[in-house]
Order: structure tokens, then C-alpha cells, then sequence
């Protein structure tokens, strides 16, 4: 018989169906048959009753008769099949002795207890007891065992109704109700509510339902990676590349996005690789040609790139956009009169900010690809950070810290000061879609105030908290990236701080850096630090413990991850050190000078078979060695 709900009852079997309506109503009644009316004697009633029950009876007991006669036939003589699929003749059902004793005294057999029907075959339906005397009971039997609504404890529900209540369920809650009843687990892995599951928990978004067939197994495998993927983090296996280019001499500036990798040397080189596809062999970017560009090229000072474009600023003050989908050759360049000290780009639109003295300039490409100036701003003081804030529908928004003025710049709109106190310079910068953060220095003179992060509202231009209370210098700050109600941020004390937004608290300050934080980032379990002296820390944000380190020559100015990639950056700080001139033929002797990008890969996909990050950070394939390049990292676990 067919599965019910956890309180609701299946069908009863006939033996008992028929004895209790005897017992309630007395006789069974029959088709065609009337009550006695208020009119008619009782006497002849109860002798039509009578007559009728006994016909009724005649008729069932022949139809019995039928039957069993039919099957001592077949018992006689019986069909020529394999022997192993002959069985003894199963013993009547116990609803037909039920029927019998109705059929012969009127009542049940003697009040012995009711034994368990027995178990239905698979292939079998519903009512098929004893074979084809049970054509009435069977057909009751199966009007009875035709469910079509979901059993919902002591109500029917439709099916959309309560898929739409299993919506609001977890995935354990779904396993335990999977356990209920057979409807319920056809109910409980409906491929709606895995494929709803997988989206709210962030996995392939981009995909529709009809793109997997069993959403539920998906889920599993993603959680599965996603394991694989953090205890590969925190024992610190996997594999990791240098990204070099010896012609571009020394590096300038580095920035990335989504595994795309942007990086400007002296040379006035601007090169590429995408660490996805793990291809170094990424085309170099070529500058705009003039016609008096003959002799060698400016260094660059910037880089931006996004997930469309990519962004490099000169020291002669140009600024170049190229297109990743089109090729080499840039699509859009202008023009400063001096050289350029900040350079943001937009991280969804074609939007690009620039600060050049005391000026600011904001680039951006219209519907059909044509780019115009947005807005050109005077600043009284000289910029030092330069942010677009992302997500903004129509004129694009620019935050500029220029010294102790933080200015909000938008298009067609004059210059907001949005914070302004005389004494305390800004010291770091970032925004999100709604909020601003930045750090503040107090020389201790004017106010007797600690340095501190200060939070501002971007729509009310109202501050809204003041954290940290630190002697240092706050050296960098990351809102963007981070978790929400969560920031993070670096300190010349050699402390990374994590703060609640909604406490104003710190959660945690981890020492590591001993010249200072330089750049800083975090998602929901673990930070990624570099500092000064060139060491990168990865720690485990709700343990405050550091899982393990890697250490280069250079400060470290860029650091960018995922769930299943690392990308840091060693910038030198001397851009033209002794011995490393351009006309230098003697490359590898000034390798010391150059600094070096780091691509790491976490990927169980990608994986080697006890593939460790090498602990020696020599290439073993030169000729000969440096003792500048053969340092090792701890843990010293592979030597």
C-alpha cells in the first residue's frame, strides 16, 4: 500500500472496513437499497433487510466460490515454468477469512487480535491478494491507495503548496524529512530546492536549472572542493610560479582581477598574464605611437585592470586604456601636463579616474564605445589616493584624499569636502558602494587623539564610526573585499587589526610584520598579509594563528586571492638603484634589483601529487646562485 505522512493513517484493511461499519450501522448496506422510512412498519423492514443482506450475501459467497475453484484448477494443473520459480500456494489473506466470517455468522471470528497484511510485491498492484475473487475488495482497495495530494500531517496539500513550505528548509532539515515517507522524499530532493540551495550558498551562479541533472550530487561536490580547497590553504600545498620579465628591468607597479595579472616596469613596458589558464606567454601591451616617439619610453607609474580593461599611467603624464577582448593596441588615451601620482579604474563600466598635480580627471565611454571627459576637478592640495566607488548608476563618483581633505567628486556637481581636519592627513583609502574608510594621522599638537580609521556615509556625507586606537601609522585598509560588517586593516605598529562596523570593536590584532603592514586583505576565515621587510603571513582570522609565511626581498605592495589562488607582488622602492642602468648588458646580475611576482595555486584541480610550495626560492635551473636568493621559508618542512 502506499506511503502516508508521518501522522497520516494508510487504508485500513477491508476486514476491518466492513466490521466497523456492521458495528455502526448494522447491516451492510448494499446499492439500491432505502432506509426504513418514519411511515413503513418495522416488522416488514427488517424482513426486506434481511432478504436483501442474504442476496447480497449469495452473490459474494458465489463470487468466493468462483474463485477458490479456479485456483484448485490451477493448483491441478499447473503451467510448465522453471521449478525455481515454483512456491507453495501463499495462505489466504486474512481480509477474505474476515469477509468469510461476515458472510457466514454476521460478525467477526471470535475477538482474536488482527494480524499485519502482508507485504505487497514491488511489481504487484494494489488489492491482487488471492486472485480473482477479490475483484470487489481489490477495487476498494485501490480507490483507497490513489493519493494524489501530498500527506501533510493532518491536512491534503497540493504539491506546489508544499514544495513552496520546503523551500524555507536547509539541507539538513530536508534529510530528516526525506526519512518521513516515500512522498515526502520525492518531495525532499525536488531538484527546485537543491538548485535554490546551491545559489543561496554561492555556487555556480551562472548556470540555470536544466544545466544539471541531479542538483542535490552537485551541491555535495561543491562543498567537497570547497574543503579540499581550505585544508590545501592552511597546510600550505600547492603550486607556485614566478611571473618574470627580465626586458622590462625593474618592476613598477602591479594590480589584478580575477586571476589576470597587470605589471609596468622602467622600461615603459606594460605585460600580462592570466594565471587561469596558467599562460605566461600573454601578449605585451603596446603604448600609443607619436610622432615624436623615438626614443626610449617614460617608466610607468600606475596600473589598473578590471575584468574588461586595463589602465596604464606614464610619468610624462599619459594615460593609456586598452580593451583585453580587442588585442594590443590601446582604444582610448589622453593626456596630463605633469606626471601622475594616483590612477583608479572602475570595477564594472568603462571608468577611469586620474590625479595629475593639483588636478583630476575622469574618463568614461559612452553606449556606443566613445569615450569623453566626465568631469575635470581643481584640488586645492596635492592627491594622494584616488578611488571610483563601484556600483554607481549614471555619472560615475570619485573619492580623492588630497592630505587632511577628503573630497566626493561627481560629474556636473562642484567638489564636496567630505572630511576635513587641519593637522591630520589621510593616510590610507577605500571605498565601497555606500561607505568610505580611510585612516587619519594626529600629530598630537592640535588634538589629543590616537590615529584612528574613520567610516563615512557616502549618501549623507555623515560620519558614522571611529575605530582603532593605535599609536602607528594606519598603513593600508581594506572595505571592498572584506566581509560585510567587517574591516580590516594594517598598522606601522606591525599589527593587522579586524574590526565590527557594528561595535566599532577590534575582533583581533595580529603581530607579524616587524618594518610595518604595507597591504592587507580577508575573507570569512582567513587574512592575507605583507609587510615592509617582504614577508607574506596567512592567518586564520577566528584562530589568530598564523598558518605559514613566504618571504621575498622587496616590500610587498600588491596581495589579491580567491578561493583557490594567491597573486602577490615585491615592488623595490628604488626605481633606478646603482648598477641597474638601462644599457646595462649584464641582466642577471641586477635580478636582485627588480622585485618578483608570486602565483600561487590552490586548486585540487591543478594539483601535483605531493606538489609543496618549494621552501628554496632559487629556480635550480641557473647556472650559478645568489646568496640573496636562497633564503628559505618556514615551516622548514622540505629542504
Amino acid at each position: 500500500m502506499a506511503a502516508g505522512g508521518p501522522c497520516q493513517p494508510g487504508p485500513e484493511p477491508v476486514g476491518t472496513f466492513v466490521r466497523r461499519n456492521a458495528r455502526e450501522r448494522g447491516p451492510v448496506s448494499v446499492p439500491g437499497r432505502r432506509k426504513a422510512g418514519p411511515g413503513r412498519a418495522g416488522p416488514a423492514a427488517m424482513a426486506e433487510g434481511s432478504a436483501e443482506l442474504e442476496l447480497f450475501r449469495r452473490q459474494w459467497r458465489e463470487e468466493l466460490a468462483g474463485g477458490a475453484k479456479r485456483r484448485r484448477q490451477e493448483a491441478a494443473e499447473p503451467p510448465a515454468e522453471p521449478e525455481s520459480r515454483r512456491s507453495a500456494e501463499p495462505p489466504e489473506p486474512g481480509y477474505l477469512a474476515l469477509a468469510r466470517g461476515l458472510l457466514d455468522g454476521g460478525g467477526p471470528p471470535g475477538p482474536a487480535p488482527r494480524s499485519p497484511a502482508p507485504a505487497r510485491p514491488a511489481g504487484q498492484p494494489a488489492g491482487d491478494g488471492g486472485g480473482d475473487g477479490d475483484d470487489l475488495l481489490g477495487q476498494l482497495i485501490r480507490d483507497l491507495n490513489e493519493i494524489n495530494e501530498v500527506p501533510f500531517f493532518d491536512i491534503q496539500l497540493p504539491y506546489e503548496l508544499a514544495l513552496k513550505i520546503f523551500q524555507y528548509l536547509g539541507k539538513a532539515e530536508l534529510g530528516r524529512c526525506a526519512q518521513v515517507s516515500r512522498t515526502w522524499k520525492i518531495l525532499a530532493e525536488d531538484e527546485v530546492l537543491w538548485y535554490r540551495l546551491c545559489q543561496q550558498e554561492g555556487y555556480l551562479l551562472d548556470t540555470s536549472i536544466s544545466d544539471r541533472s541531479c542538483w542535490k550530487l552537485v551541491l555535495r561536490s561543491c562543498r567537497a572542493r570547497e574543503r579540499a580547497l581550505k585544508t590545501n590553504w592552511k597546510n600550505r600545498i600547492g603550486a607556485v610560479s614566478q611571473l618574470q620579465y627580465e626586458l622590462g628591468k625593474i618592476l613598477c607597479d602591479v594590480h589584478s582581477c580575477d586571476g589576470v595579472v597587470i605589471a609596468g616596469y622602467t622600461s615603459g613596458e606594460v605585460r600580462l598574464w592570466d594565471t587561469r589558464t596558467w599562460d605566461y606567454t600573454a601578449p605585451i601591451l603596446e603604448p600609443a605611437h607619436g610622432p615624436g616617439d623615438a626614443g626610449p619610453r617614460p617608466r610607468v607609474s600606475c596600473v589598473r585592470i578590471s575584468s574588461s580593461l586595463a589602465v596604464a599611467a606614464h610619468e610624462d603624464g599619459t594615460v593609456s586604456v586598452w580593451s583585453l577582448m580587442l588585442g594590443r593596441e590601446p582604444i582610448h588615451c589622453y593626456q596630463h601636463n605633469q606626471s601622475i601620482q594616483a590612477l583608479a579604474l572602475g570595477s564594472a563600466g568603462a571608468t577611469v579616474a586620474t590625479a595629475s598635480g593639483f588636478e583630476v580627471k575622469v574618463e568614461s565611454a559612452d553606449d556606443r564605445g566613445f569615450w569623453q571627459t566626465a568631469g575635470t576637478f581643481e584640488i586645492q592640495k596635492l592627491v594622494n589616493f584616488l578611488n571610483l566607488v563601484p556600483d554607481v548608476t549614471g555619472s560615475p563618483v570619485t573619492i580623492a584624499a588630497a592630505e587632511d581633505i577628503v573630497y566626493l567628486l561627481k560629474a556636473q556637481v562642484p567638489g564636496k569636502v567630505l572630511h576635513s581636519v587641519y593637522g591630520q592627513p589621510v593616510t590610507c583609502l577605500d571605498v565601497s558602494a555606500h561607505e568610505a574608510a580611510f585612516g587619519v594621522k594626529n600629530f598630537g599638537w592640535l588634538l589629543n587623539e590616537p590615529n584612528q580609521i574613520l567610516l563615512y556615509d557616502l549618501e549623507t556625507s555623515q560620519c558614522l564610526k571611529k575605530m582603532g586606537n593605535s599609536i602607528g601609522d594606519f598603513t593600508c585598509v581594506n572595505l571592498q573585499n572584506s566581509p560585510p560588517n567587517m574591516l580590516v586593516s594594517g598598522n606601522k605598529d606591525r599589527r593587522v587589526r579586524v574590526f565590527d562596523l557594528r561595535r566599532s570593536e577590534s575582533l583581533c590584532s595580529l603581530y607579524a610584520h616587524q618594518l610595518g603592514v604595507s597591504v592587507v586583505q580577508m575573507d570569512d576565515w582567513k587574512i592575507v598579509s605583507g609587510g615592509e621587510e617582504g614577508l607574506v603571513c596567512v592567518w586564520d582570522q577566528r584562530m589568530g594563528t598564523k598558518l605559514w609565511e613566504m618571504h621575498a626581498r622587496h616590500p610587498v605592495r600588491h596581495v589579491w586571492f580567491n578561493s583557490h589562488s594567491l597573486i602577490t607582488a615585491n615592488i623595490p622602492n628604488e626605481k633606478s638603484p646603482r648598477g641597474g642602468s638601462i644599457t646595462d648588458d649584464d641582466l642577471t646580475a641586477h635580478r636582485k634589483h627588480r622585485g618578483i611576482i608570486y602565483a600561487y595555486d590552490f586548486s585540487v584541480d591543478q594539483l601535483a601529487v605531493e606538489s609543496v610550495i618549494p621552501i628554496c626560492r632559487s629556480s635550480y635551473d641557473e647556472v650559478t646562485g645568489y646568496s640573496y636568493n636562497v633564503g628559505l621559508a618556514v615551516p622548514y618542512d622540505n629542504i
